[in-house]
Formats: C-alpha cells, structure tokens, sequence
C-alpha cells in the first residue's frame, strides 16, 4: 500500500518562513548606527570651575569624614528638604 501526502501536511510553515527571512536579509543593505550627543550633554561634559570647586570641598568633606570631625547641621538639612518640596 502507497501512502501520499495529501493536502498541506507534507509542508513545513516554519522552513518557509525562515526561507522568507533569509531571502530578505540577503536583499536588504545593512545599515549603519548613529549616535548624536546634545548640545547639553556636550556642555555637562566640558570640565568648569565649578567642578574643580566641589571636588575640592568633597575632599575636604572625605578628610573630616575620616577623621571623625565631621557634623551634620540638622536644621540646615530640615531646611534644605523643607525648600526642595515646597509647593
């Protein structure tokens, strides 16, 4: 007894579709990423005067840190967070 495939069975939708995609890849030109960097980024990467003043006071901060003598001012912080969410 011959048995023949009959009807859609005998075909494999998951080849075809690979077939498919690798007929597109081949066709297709590949494409070159860009990256653009703004205007602001480019400002906050330039080095100020600013900068060089707060590395500075962080060191200070690092040598009081490490030395004990640091103290935290409680009523500046309270004020600080007070005036950052004030509505």
């Amino acid at each position: 007894m011959k048995i023949n495939n009959l009807g859609t069975s005998g075909i494999n939708p998951y080849k075809r579709q690979m077939n498919k995609l690798e007929n597109m890849s081949k066709t297709s030109k590949p494409t070159i990423d860009k990256v653009e960097i703004s205007s602001t980024a480019k400002e906050m990467r330039q080095v100020t005067s600013y900068s060089v003043e707060r590395q500075e006071k962080v060191e200070k901060l690092k040598v009081q840190l490490e030395n004990g003598n640091y103290k935290v001012d409680t009523r500046e912080v309270a004020q600080s967070l007070y005036n950052f969410y004030k509505i």
